[in-house]
């Protein structure tokens, strides 16, 4: 529902206003004098008679509509200029201080690329009502662009960092609630940023808002519906990241960046299933790069399409030497963006790598994460997904349980395997909660004749879990990290040779004492 819109006059229309504006005044002449004969007799007139021509000359001149702030047109949320100007002036409030929140919808890309314009406006006016029933009526909310939103908070007295961390954990809940569209549920959530003014060393309406963007830009760096507050130590991390920007076209084209493998373990038969390709940055001067930190600057930039090149090309020439190496690795995965899946040339591009490298089409996994599957309607991505199923490529529906993909969906785009989300998977040992939710996908997977493969397996409690309750395969650094080609040979020797005491089968020991580790897959 739209909740407010702003109509702008047509010139002529304001010049009608203006002049219209002038009788009315004289009309009230006779009233304006009794008022202020009876405020201060005779001289309460004469001041009366030398304001009123001012009034007539500048009155009707003094307010220009085409420079009052205007609300969001869709929203009827405040713009930036106004939030900065109640920053400004809470601000200035002798012995009270304020905040600026900035939180952004997140995977906003991917909701636009799924949905009907129709829809996202509605979700848009969702957020924002929502926003409003959070905030106090003296708080001013604006919509700054796309799927942004800033918050000003009135000055108060106090305000601390717990208050500020509640504040954004009632508006992360709030915007989670579904949005109901047409019949169907639509889930969100937002990354929050926010900044206090007293940790500025010169607090300005301007630079809070700047602050708590970078805050918002780190929060989302660490997953979605995270909460960051800003800190000194944020400016030279955004700065670092700026310089990444500048380099990452070219380290794409050295070689800087490339393929790492990740090896996947059949449950029931301890043998090396397959291996997934993940991308990593061997930076000259600072090592290692994950990812997360340079895949937003290579979307950035519009070289997805041209990474997903270099994956392929990677995993192919891998698989091609394990072959000749005499390993018998069946599958490499390859994870494909939706910018990849939007390529109107994408299978004839795989179709001719798989002949080049003389491999099957059964041999390499496409990797689509359950949030592109869920509610896609773009027809290119529709096409060259069934076209790669009919090409004789599996299928894998990544990190399901996030994105709310339907049996229909699943059915549609011929997935082979789905891959059940880390965050189901950690402690499962632990959490009968866990157990009872990854049984339940492991039955629905059954009925629907889908394999199975645990993500971010990390300790031997965690995969010997996953083997009673039926799981298929497992993939994390309890088994091993991602490695660069040059160290796989090795690795599947190893592996081989002491596949009783690495990995659990019925009867057997189990993993050997590999060390859990805080984080799993960042593919």
């Amino acid at each position: 529902m739209i909740t407010g819109f702003t109509l702008r006059p047509a010139q002529g229309l304001q010049r009608r206003i203006r002049q219209a504006q002038r009788p009315l005044l004289l009309g009230l002449l006779p009233l304006l004098m009794g008022l202020a004969y009876l405020a201060g007799g005779q001289t309460g007139v004469y001041g009366a008679a030398l304001a009123f021509p001012l009034a007539l000359m500048f009155g009707a001149h003094s307010v220009d509509p085409t420079k009052l702030p205007r609300p969001d047109p869709l929203t009827g949320l405040a713009e930036r200029d106004r939030l900065i100007s109640a920053l400004d002036g809470a601000l200035h409030v002798r012995g009270r201080t304020t905040a600026a929140l900035v939180l952004e919808i997140d995977r906003f890309k991917l909701l636009e690329e799924s949905q009907d314009r129709a829809v996202v406006e509605r979700v848009l006016c969702a957020v924002a009502d929502r926003l409003r029933d959070v905030l106090r009526d003296t708080d001013v909310a604006a919509r700054l662009d796309g799927a942004t939103f800033a918050i000003a908070l009135t000055s108060v007295h106090r305000l601390d960092l717990e208050a500020a961390l509640q504040l954004s954990a009632r508006i992360q809940q709030s915007v989670a609630a579904p949005i109901a569209i047409d019949g169907e549920n639509v889930y969100v959530s937002v990354s929050v940023g926010f900044s206090l003014a007293q940790r500025l060393k010169s607090p300005t309406g301007t630079a809070l808002l700047q602050a708590a963007t970078s805050a918002m830009i780190e929060a989302q760096r660490s997953g979605p519906c995270a909460i960051r507050s800003f800190s000194g130590a944020m400016k030279n991390r955004i700065k670092t990241r700026n310089s990444l920007c500048d380099e990452v076209a070219g380290a794409l084209e050295r070689g800087d960046i490339r393929a790492f493998f990740q090896p996947q373990v059949n449950l029931r038969t301890g043998e090396v299933s397959g291996f997934e390709t993940l991308a990593r940055w061997l930076h000259p001067q600072r090592g290692l790069i994950p990812p997360v930190e340079f895949l937003p600057a290579l979307r950035q930039a519009g070289l997805m399409e041209r990474l997903g090149e270099v994956m392929i090309r990677d995993a192919l020439t891998a698989l091609r030497a394990w072959d000749e190496q005499g390993h018998d690795i069946p599958r490499v995965g390859v994870n494909f963006s939706t910018a990849e899946l939007r390529s109107p040339h994408l299978v004839d591009h795989v179709t001719w790598d798989l002949d080049r490298f003389d491999l099957t089409p059964d041999r390499l996994v496409i990797e689509v994460l359950e949030t592109v599957v869920a509610g896609q309607s773009e027809d290119f991505v529709i096409r060259n997904l069934s076209g790669l199923a009919r090409l004789g490529c599996c299928l894998d529906l990544d990190d399901f349980g996030t994105g709310h993909a339907s049996i229909t969906n699943i059915r549609r785009f011929s997935i082979e395997r789905i891959k059940i989300d880390r965050s189901f998977v950690t402690n499962i040992d632990q959490d009968s909660e866990q157990q009872q939710m990854v049984a339940a996908i492991l039955t629905m997977a059954d009925r629907l004749g889908l394999d199975t493969l645990a993500e971010g397996v990390e300790t031997l409690a965690e995969q010997n879990m996953l083997e009673r309750l039926g799981c298929g395969h497992a993939q994390g650094f309890g088994i091993a990290r991602p490695m660069p080609f040059e160290e796989t040979s090795q690795w599947i020797t190893d592996f081989t040779t002491d596949v009783p005491r690495l990995i659990t089968l019925p009867g057997r020991a189990g993993l050997s004492a590999a060390q859990p580790a805080k984080t799993g897959k960042t593919a």
